[in-house]
């Protein structure tokens, strides 16, 4: 698992908003993932693909666990940190949490993209925080976010795509 220094994960989390713009660029909702390793290596990059694919759980990081998965081991994957550009909703932080990722570092709070959607019937947000999914579970997952540093980046590749 990664511990890097805030360079380190500022350009990640960058990495992630580039992966977020070509999944808006492709047709998609604006989020997207990374996956790098004990090494610093980035493994995998997923963008949203529910609106392309027609998969409602086609969400940026349970798409890129799906394939992680498939190539790594559970105690691989537990050395390994997923950099995405939102908080994990419900959903991903439980594909997060069964595939046995080690930690997870998000730029903007699912609040903040709350308040920025609204009542957008396409992305009904839930109020429940990654940390309080975690929280339940019998194995830690570290949680890091958000990080201010990146929220206008993040934020930006948003504007103008919820009504």
């Amino acid at each position: 698992m990664t511990d890097g220094s805030r360079e380190q994960t500022l350009r990640y989390l960058r990495m992630a908003v580039e992966v977020s713009r070509r999944a808006r660029a492709m047709g998609n909702t604006p989020f997207g993932a990374i996956l790098v390793d004990k090494d610093g290596n980035v493994v995998l990059e997923q963008g949203n693909i529910e609106i392309t694919e027609s998969n409602c759980t086609g969400h940026a990081e349970t798409t890129l666990m799906e394939a992680a998965s498939k190539r790594y081991t559970k105690a691989e994957l537990r050395t390994m940190t997923m950099y995405t550009t939102v908080e994990p909703c419900a959903m991903c932080a439980g594909a997060m949490y069964w595939g046995n990722l080690g930690k997870v570092v998000y730029g903007v709070s699912e609040k903040t993209l709350l308040a920025l959607t609204g009542d957008d019937e396409t992305n009904p947000t839930f109020d429940l925080p990654c940390r309080e999914v975690f929280a339940r579970g019998q194995k830690p997952i570290v949680v890091e976010g958000p990080v201010p540093e990146v929220e206008s980046d993040v934020l930006a590749v948003h504007e103008g795509y919820w009504s």
